[in-house]
């Protein structure tokens, strides 16, 4: 059975359709991504999945109950795309306060230590750095020992260092069997962490995949970007292995797509019209190209 099942979601502020077709299933021990643009419907989504929104269609499951049950409550851990506490209270009251709220918390002490927040226990909140913020979020989400933990836009506003440490603990978490789904416009946060990503685009899900079959989905494995040293036809390199398509540009720079060891296969053709190649450049295809082929947009 999924932890998180989705089917068919809709929801409507007014006469507005946020969101109007979004289909997914979250399978036990996954990191699960959400991506999408910029009022794509992301949020609102996982605000159903929590039980904060009332869905206006479809049907939403989480561990096999409705989103709101008293149960499940016990069970999800959420960490919002906003959130503030009191300025003055303290990590560990904090932490306390949150405890207070389930049945079999974890102890905090230790979740604190974890999560490099230890020696911050008697910090107050509003003398917390941007990480030390995000941190706390995360452990406050964690306070009760949930299954399924849902992430929404964890490493906004971090430094690259802090993101990357944030990932190590994300990672830490599905080890200790926790279930996540989350929700980035980082395309290498998605890419690095997720198992399989729904994206979601215009409030319907366009594609559900790993991120490397998202890749294989829509982008070309790799691009050749050159300036000859000599006249060239497009001709010339048709009938290279791997090239999959050719295109000029105005500015005489070509772009060669296609796939394997493809760099090697252009270079040596053009060796053999004695056409050196300038400003080479080679780009592997990623999370990012795919995003862009099927949703129009940039991340």
């Amino acid at each position: 059975m999924a932890v998180i099942d989705v089917q068919h979601l809709q929801k409507r502020y007014g006469g507005r359709e946020v969101v109007r077709d979004v289909t997914f299933a979250v399978e036990p021990g996954e990191i699960f991504g959400i991506i999408g643009p910029n009022g794509a419907g992301k949020t609102t989504t996982v605000e159903c999945v929590e039980g904060l929104r009332a869905a206006d269609g479809g049907a939403v499951r989480v561990l096999g109950r409705e989103p709101g049950d008293p149960e499940l409550r016990q069970l999800l851990g959420v960490q919002l795309q906003e959130s503030q506490l009191p300025d003055r209270i303290r990590v560990r009251e904090a932490m306390e306060l949150f405890a207070s709220f389930y049945e079999r918390p974890a102890p905090t002490a230790p979740l604190l230590e974890r999560l490099g927040l230890g020696e911050h226990r008697e910090q107050q909140y509003k003398k917390l750095s941007g990480g030390q913020k995000q941190r706390l979020s995360i452990a406050l989400s964690l306070v009760g020992s949930p299954e399924v933990a849902v992430l929404d836009e964890l490493t906004t506003g971090l430094d690259p260092q802090a993101r990357r440490e944030t990932w190590k603990l994300i990672e830490d978490i599905r080890a200790d069997g926790v279930t996540i789904l989350l929700v980035t416009h980082f395309m290498d946060e998605a890419e690095r962490l997720c198992d399989r990503i729904a994206v979601i685009d215009g409030g319907r899900t366009v594609a559900v995949d790993s991120p490397a079959g998202l890749i294989r989905q829509v982008a070309a494995g790799v691009t050749v970007t050159f300036r000859p040293s000599a006249p060239l036809a497009p001709a010339d390199l048709a009938g290279v292995p791997g090239v999959d398509a050719i295109t000029v540009g105005d500015d005489g720079i070509w772009d060669v797509t296609g796939r394997g060891n493809l760099a090697h296969e252009v270079t040596r053709a053009l060796a053999a019209h004695d056409v050196v190649p300038q400003s080479l450049n080679i780009v592997q295809a990623d999370l990012e190209s795919a995003f862009v082929a099927l949703t129009g947009k940039e991340s």
